[in-house]
């Protein structure tokens, strides 16, 4: 099952972040960058900040304990009042998916991207655009899922820090 997020659970996002982190990330960065990285990411203030700025999240709930999350967002143009218009140029950001290492291959990491993609789908967006590392085994699973690689780039995140990461797209 998938539940809509809301400020209340970002201490379990934080968890499921920390506990993940250091399997998917830990043969590819430091763990000065991790600590970095979940600070800049996942602080009360940032989590604050991700959903005053319309950044949906969602859960994974299996046999009923949360072991996951998403995180989307709408992208593209903006109108003079600063709004988001829909127009071919709007597209969705699948900014977070992370699930516990113990319940991957139960299928909630494509449930929680169909999530996203649906999201992003009933919002008029004609894509659903994602970052992933360069080494992150999570590439394939985007690729088996249809994305596609469109670019690779090196993001200064600072501290001396770095994310060497490919943008990956599914057009609808």
């Amino acid at each position: 099952m998938i539940r809509p997020a809301t400020l209340e659970d970002r201490a379990f996002i934080r968890s499921v972040s920390e506990r993940t982190w250091p399997s998917t990330y830990g043969h590819i960065i430091s763990q000065e960058q991790i600590d970095f990285m979940l600070d800049w990411m996942y602080s009360d203030t940032s989590m604050e900040e991700q959903f005053a700025k319309g950044h949906k999240f969602f859960i994974a709930n299996l046999n009923g304990d949360d072991i996951g999350f998403c995180s989307v967002s709408k992208e593209g143009a903006e109108n003079e009042e600063g709004e988001n218009e829909v127009s071919n140029n709007t597209t969705h950001k699948l900014n977070k998916l992370y699930v516990l290492p113990s319940a991957h291959g139960t299928g909630s990491g494509k449930a929680l991207l169909n999530k996203a993609i649906e999201i992003a789908k009933a919002e008029g967006s004609a894509s659903l655009f994602l970052q992933v590392n360069k080494l992150n085994n999570a590439y394939t699973f985007y690729l088996k899922n249809g994305f596609v690689k469109e670019e690779e780039f090196k993001f200064d995140i600072g501290n001396g820090f770095f994310m060497d990461d490919y943008v990956m797209r599914l057009t609808f």
